[in-house]
Parts: structure tokens; C-alpha cells; sequence
């Protein structure tokens, strides 16, 4: 698929300034690009424009020209693009590296609030373990999966072997700053092109970004809009819808002709919809869903619950996710059971990281997550034990959604029934970078959405100093529950430290 500056700059509503040039090589960073490759990158300056040109790339393409970028491009015969947005360049570099490399692969795309990571790298295992050498994007910091930078198209391009079968997780919702990325979710998913979409749920994180349920439904919806517009590609589409969300569930009015429903859940949901419902004829949908023995499809036993390695709400939800998505691409009931029994948890999903006293770490960082995390750490207490929450403070990820995490908290631990329970706040102040500095205004008002809420609090600025004050407090028979996002990621090797210094 041989493509030109010019025909580029069409595709993604940019303006070419320079030659109309062949580009030879694949999209990529402008730090690892070699002679030929097509760079994208956020922003860019007179000096990135000439180690491009000292790279001998083919071209730039940037939404934010710094300084004299465009006059230097133009000066040293460099073709840049700029376009207004940057997202349809890395869609565009997605969808070009799959028609090239990925083409005739099983396509997979997971998206929604919460438990996309653990449901991506489930089906990826599932694939795996089916003998597919395949593609993920997801990793334990879930840092691609973002798609607004090229990391997709360049992994896919440079994959060891030939792609068979692919799962991208899809971000949600995206955007720079406090600029949406309107339609994130769609894009993506129709560069993917892929033949199963699977939605996890709604409900608000990226709020500053989307601020509303609305329009967090409208971003997620993008893709199901996605698979039914693309859906001439494929013979047969599937969606795998969680029933038990309501606004998941309405997603199944937006499916293309072609397209089968795969709904999942808990056998006893009122919330419904169940296939049975439907035409009794209509071979176009089916049930995967959790019940006394197991997890079932129509009825019949996939995963039988003592196989299950986790039996935590979210964990059975993501796994039933996993399970439908298997069953869509055809893997056999047999080899799906034996892959989700030997099932090896993501880091910071709900991860035990030590025993007596139990430490359980999440990346439980929007207020769903955390409500039900806590809900899942309750639930694992012995008799006569206190659960310990160590909790980090997002940095510089604005007011709103440090307010809604702090009654979240609240919520969970409200919702615990009598139970002995301490609240420990840290803004990890010793660990994060720049990035992710807890601002004044963040500490304050999540404080202050505890107060409010009578909730007693313990708070360290340092993340030792915070994990070193529970461990002092916890005795054998407790549970430490730590949560957070990149506030909470380095606490693995802390804990790793401070135990071994007590050993």
C-alpha cells in the first residue's frame, strides 16, 4: 500500500507544506525513525525538523508547528503536514499498518470506563493459548492505549512473525489538555477494522474531558457505530455487550444487520435484555453469563466456577467479556477453560502482594472502580479483620475527578456494613514526576469531599511514609487495600523494600 505526502495530507484534513514525496517506510517517533519512515508527533520545532532531516525521513506530521517549523521544513526540502487534528494521523498510521501487515488476522477491539486492560489481556492469553501469534497493545501501565501517538502502527509494523489475530484496547476517551478528542473510540475502532467489539461499561473518569454520563456514552458508543459502519468488510460482526449496564445495553438498538450479540452478565440480572426475548429463531444472539456452576453460554458450562482463578465481581465481568469474545472468534469451549483457569492477572488488577497481613494493590482510579474494589477487599477479610485503605491523590488531573474519587471512597466504605475500616491519603509527593504532582487545590478538595462526608483520614504526603504507617498498624489477620493511579504504581517495589528490611 504505497502511499505519497500529498495523498496523506488528504486523508487526515491536513495541509501539505513542501514536496509531494513517497514515503517508504513505516509511521513512527521521531527518536526511533529510520530512513523513509513518516513521523507523527504532537508538536514539533525548528530542531525536530532537523534531526528529521539528518534521519532522512519522509515526512512530519504535526498538529502544533513551533517556532520557525514550517519555514525550516520548507527551506530543507522536508514535506511536513499539519492538520488540526492529530488523532486521524495516527488512525490513518493504524489502519495502514493492519491493511499491510494485519489484513487477514482476527481483529479484536475492547473499550469502556473500566476493565478494558484486564479484558484485552485475557482474550490475548485466550488467543495465545489457541496457538494465534498475536498483537496486543495493552500493558500493565496501560500507556498504549491511548492511540494519540503512533505506537500502535509502529508495533503492528514491527511485529516478529506474521500478525493471525490481534486485540487493541481502545481508550475510552481521549484528548490533550482539556481538548477532546471528539470520537476517539470510533476512529480507532474503524482504523482497526476488527470483526468483535467488546464495551465494558460507562461511566465517568476523563471528566475536564467529557463531563457529563451523556456524553461519556456518546464517546464509548463510537464504537459499535464503529463495527456497523464497517461491517461490508467482514461477513459476520459480533458485539459483546455487557447486559447489566444500562447504557451498554442501549448500544444494542445501534448494531448493523450483520452484526450478533453476545450479551454478558450474572444469570439472575433483572436489567436484562435476555436473548430468549427475542425470536426463538434468531440465531444472531446468545448469552454468556455467570451463575452456581460457572460461567455458561446458553446454558451450557464454559468455565466451571472452581476453575475460576478470581472470583471478585469485576473479575467475572471481564472474564465473561473475554469468554464471549473467544466464543465469537470461534476458540472451543475446551482450550477457553483451560486458558482462563491458569489466568495471570495484569499488574494492579486487583494483584495480592503479600499475605498475613493480605495486601491487595488496584489501579482503581475512577469512582466505579474504586467502589467496587473496596466492595471486592470487604470481601476478602477474615473474621475479626480491619480493612486499611491506602489511597493516592491524582495529580494533575484536575478538581473534578479528585471530588468524585474522594465520594467514591466514601461510598465503598459507607457500603461496608459495620465493618472496622482506617482511610489513609497520600499525594505520593516522593515518587510521582511532573506530570502527576499532586496540585494544592487537588489535596484540597479531595480533603475536604472526606470531611464533608465524616470520614476520618490519615494523611502523608510521602507514599513510604504512608505505606510504612499501615504496615506499623496492620495486624496479621487484616486486609490493606492500595489504590490510585500512577500516585500508587511504584508501591510494589516500596512494599518489596520495607518488608524485606523488617524481615
Amino acid at each position: 500500500m504505497e502511499i505519497t505526502t500529498s495523498y496523506l495530507a488528504q486523508k487526515i484534513d491536513g495541509k501539505l507544506f513542501g514536496p509531494d514525496k513517497r514515503i517508504n517506510g513505516i509511521f513512527n517517533f521521531l527518536g526511533d525513525a529510520r530512513h523513509g519512515d513518516a513521523v507523527v508527533r504532537h508538536w514539533i520545532n525548528e530542531k525536530g525538523i532537523e534531526i528529521a532531516v539528518e534521519k532522512g525521513v519522509s515526512c512530519i506530521v504535526t498538529q502544533n508547528p513551533h517556532e520557525n517549523a514550517v519555514e525550516t521544513a520548507e527551506k530543507l526540502d522536508l514535506p511536513l503536514i499539519v492538520t488540526e487534528r492529530i488523532e486521524l494521523a495516527n488512525a490513518f498510521a493504524i489502519e495502514w499498518a493492519v491493511k499491510r501487515f494485519a489484513d487477514d488476522a482476527l481483529r479484536i477491539v475492547v473499550t469502556g470506563t473500566n476493565g478494558k486492560s484486564t479484558t484485552t489481556h485475557m482474550i490475548h492469553k485466550i488467543l495465545e493459548d489457541a496457538g494465534y501469534n498475536t498483537y496486543t497493545n495493552t500493558d500493565p501501565q496501560s500507556e498504549f492505549n491511548t492511540l494519540i501517538d503512533p505506537i500502535v502502527g509502529k508495533q503492528i509494523a514491527e511485529f516478529p512473525g506474521k500478525i493471525e489475530a490481534m486485540v487493541v484496547e481502545v481508550s475510552e476517551v481521549q484528548g490533550w489538555l482539556d481538548n477532546l478528542m471528539k470520537d476517539h473510540a470510533q476512529i480507532m475502532t474503524s482504523a482497526v477494522d476488527p470483526e468483535v467489539v467488546v464495551l465494558t461499561n460507562v461511566s465517568l473518569d476523563h471528566i475536564g474531558l467529557v463531563n457529563s454520563i451523556e456524553e461519556a456514552f456518546h464517546e464509548i458508543s463510537g464504537a459499535v457505530k464503529a463495527l456497523a459502519s464497517n461491517s461490508n468488510t467482514h461477513e459476520k460482526t459480533f458485539a459483546i455487550l455487557n447486559k447489566e449496564d444500562p447504557l451498554i445495553k442501549k448500544m444494542a438498538n445501534m448494531i448493523g444487520p450483520k452484526t450478533n450479540l453476545i450479551f454478558y452478565g450474572n444469570c439472575d440480572s433483572e436489567k436484562g435484555p435476555k436473548c430468549k426475548e427475542k425470536d426463538e429463531n434468531d440465531k444472531g444472539c446468545s448469552e454468556v453469563e455467570i451463575c452456581a456452576k460457572g460461567i455458561t453460554h446458553n446454558g451450557d458450562v464454559v468455565v466451571p466456577l472452581e476453575k475460576l482463578p478470581f472470583k471478585s465481581k469485576h473479575f467475572l465481568q471481564n472474564t465473561m467479556a473475554s469468554v464471549g469474545a473467544a466464543l465469537a472468534v470461534k476458540i472451543p469451549s475446551e482450550l477457553i477453560e483451560e486458558s482462563v483457569s491458569s489466568y495471570k492477572p495484569l499488574k494492579r488488577r486487583f494483584s495480592v502482594l503479600h499475605e498475613n497481613p493480605t495486601i491487595i494493590d488496584d489501579f482503581a482510579h475512577n469512582p466505579d472502580g474504586i467502589i467496587a474494589t473496596i466492595k471486592s477487599a470487604a470481601e476478602s477479610l477474615t473474621t475479626n479483620g480491619h480493612l486499611y485503605i491506602v489511597s493516592a491523590i491524582r495529580g494533575s488531573r484536575g478538581e473534578s475527578i479528585n471530588s468524585a474519587n474522594a465520594q467514591a471512597i466514601a461510598e465503598g466504605l459507607n457500603g461496608l456494613k459495620g465493618l472496622k475500616n482506617s482511610l489513609i491519603v497520600t499525594s505520593s509527593l516522593d515518587v510521582v514526576d511532573m506530570n502527576n504532582t499532586v496540585k494544592p487545590h487537588e489535596k484540597r478538595v479531595f480533603l475536604e469531599n472526606l470531611e464533608k462526608r465524616g470520614l476520618k483520614y490519615e494523611f502523608h504526603e510521602k507514599l513510604q511514609t504512608a505505606v510504612e504507617a499501615v504496615l506499623k498498624s496492620a495486624k496479621p489477620q487484616d486486609t490493606i487495600l492500595l489504590i490510585g493511579a500512577q500516585g500508587m504504581d511504584p508501591v510494589s517495589d516500596l512494599l518489596d523494600e520495607l518488608i524485606h528490611e523488617d524481615v
